[in-house]
């Protein structure tokens, strides 16, 4: 909660520059300080700094040093960490057949979707039990669980990063930190700009039963549910912002 007495709650945002992440730093920004980190857009994110007000950090969530760096700059301007919102991710440089896909790219999505955020969690886990409370999410995406043979490296990452929802959640219940799981459908951002029209057909013909495209706004007011302490009693819980796509149906 808070008022017009009570300090702001405090919060990270990662990959916060554009598409999804933009959208949970801009909702957040009405009622917490922001960081929102950014790995190389920074004109990007120096507009979302002149919108919301946010603090801005360049980080690339890949390296451990990038993110201990992004740990010591919280520490100084907060003091204390609320919310830790893990969303920076990257789709392959280029889509190749799971039979011509390289361990570059496997290396390089596994680095950035799943060792970063994971340990990042590490890092923020640790101070948020310092004060004992504390929520933390993780975007992940529908990906986690549905096969994409041309992009193999990514639906690897995704479900990686699925376990990790489940491990900090159950090491962390007792101890006054929740931690919560969001995964979201086909949302219109840069990621898959060059292949909307395809998504757009699939979606028409009934793929996501809602009938629409996701919206980064979407996926933000999921995260202002966990940032209000509405869910506060769910750990663990995953969140399918994807207009039905996880539905089965004959």
């Amino acid at each position: 909660m808070t008022g017009p007495d009570l300090p702001k709650p405090t919060s990270i945002v990662t990959g916060a520059s554009r598409g999804i992440g933009r959208a949970i730093a801009t909702e957040l920004a009405k009622t917490h300080k922001v960081i929102g980190t950014y790995r190389g857009r920074r004109d990007a994110a120096e507009s979302l700094q002149a919108e919301t007000g946010c603090e801005i950090f360049q980080c690339d969530v890949a390296s451990g040093a990038d993110r201990d760096g992004l740990m010591r700059f919280a520490r100084q301007r907060f003091g204390t960490l609320d919310l830790l919102v893990n969303n920076a991710g990257m789709a392959p440089r280029e889509r190749r057949d799971l039979l011509e896909a390289t361990e570059e790219s496997f290396d390089e999505l596994v680095a950035t979707n799943l060792k970063g955020p994971h340990f990042l969690t590490q890092q923020a886990a640790r101070w948020m039990v310092e004060h004992g409370a504390g929520r933390i999410v993780f975007v992940t995406s529908i990906s986690s669980y549905t096969a994409s043979v041309n992009r193999g490296e990514y639906c690897i990452s995704k479900a990686g990063l699925s376990m990790s929802v489940a491990l900090y959640a159950q090491r962390l219940a007792d101890v006054g930190v929740k931690v919560f799981e969001i995964r979201p459908g086909i949302v219109r951002t840069d990621m898959i700009a060059k292949v909307e029209k395809k998504y757009d057909d699939l979606i028409a013909a009934g793929l996501v039963p809602q009938r629409r495209m996701g919206e980064g706004s979407d996926v933000a007011k999921a995260v202002r549910a966990i940032a209000d302490g509405l869910l506060d009693y769910s750990t663990g819980q995953v969140l399918d912002v994807d207009g039905g796509f996880h539905l089965r149906s004959l």
